[in-house]
């Protein structure tokens, strides 16, 4: 719904679908996979307690609640508006840039770059909004699902990179990890790049980024169209 670090926007349609009715997002952000396939049976699980706010509000929200979000201004301080609850404010506080780990004050250059992007992201919620009426979305670790047959979406903190996010890779026992989601029923399909060595990765597709290329790679229980694709690395 909302610009986020690490959200896959642009890459979202490489993924597999989804063979199960059910889908989990143990790591879930901003959902890009889960409102792909909306009308599946949705399961949002985050640790980050502003990003569960945000959707649980927006749950609520009627199109006019979103359109009714103040306009900002490059440099505008969004604390000084006027808001009908917190939730608001916080969602406004992603609206100030683009790829925010967390929600900020100060509306950025980039809205004096892209003028209209406000109101398209503003209108692209309000219109949405009835995609996720159905969704369960729950504050907790990916620990805390129990194992079931679904499609898992498993798109945590990159082990090399993923320090930024606010619930970051710190805490995250990789190892752990990869034995956990091996033992998932159903379809797994893991989010990473190249760097990572907790699963056998292979490449995906290359991101642009400010520093260059990054080369986001997947890994997953059922064959995927990458198995045996020979990328042009040069």
């Amino acid at each position: 719904m909302w610009s986020y670090y690490g959200a896959k926007t642009n890459i979202i349609d490489y993924y597999p679908a989804p063979k199960f009715d059910k889908i989990i997002e143990p790591f879930a952000g901003t959902a890009r996979y889960a409102l792909k396939y909306f009308d599946h049976d949705i399961l949002l699980v985050d640790k980050y307690d502003v990003i569960i706010k945000i959707w649980k509000w927006l749950q609520k929200c009627s199109s006019g609640d979103i359109k009714k979000l103040p306009r900002f201004k490059v440099g505008d301080n969004i604390n000084k508006l006027s808001y009908d609850c917190e939730e608001a404010r916080l969602l406004t506080g992603f609206l100030t840039g683009f790829g925010r780990q967390t929600p900020t004050n100060i509306a950025t250059i980039r809205h004096r770059d892209r003028p209209k992007y406000l109101n398209y992201r503003i209108n692209f919620i309000a219109n949405n909004l009835w995609k996720i009426k159905h969704w369960k979305i729950k504050l907790g670790t990916y620990e805390d699902i129990p194992n079931q047959k679904a499609t898992w979406f498993i798109d945590p903190p990159y082990q090399i990179g993923g320090n930024q996010y606010k619930e970051n890779n710190s805490k995250i026992n990789y190892n752990y990890l990869s034995e956990w989601t091996k033992k998932r029923k159903g379809q797994i399909i893991v989010c990473e790049n190249m760097n990572a060595n907790w699963l056998p990765f292979i490449p995906m597709i290359y991101q642009n980024i400010k520093s260059g290329k990054y080369l986001e790679a997947i890994w997953s229980n059922y064959p995927t169209e990458f198995d045996n694709k020979q990328l042009n690395i040069f």
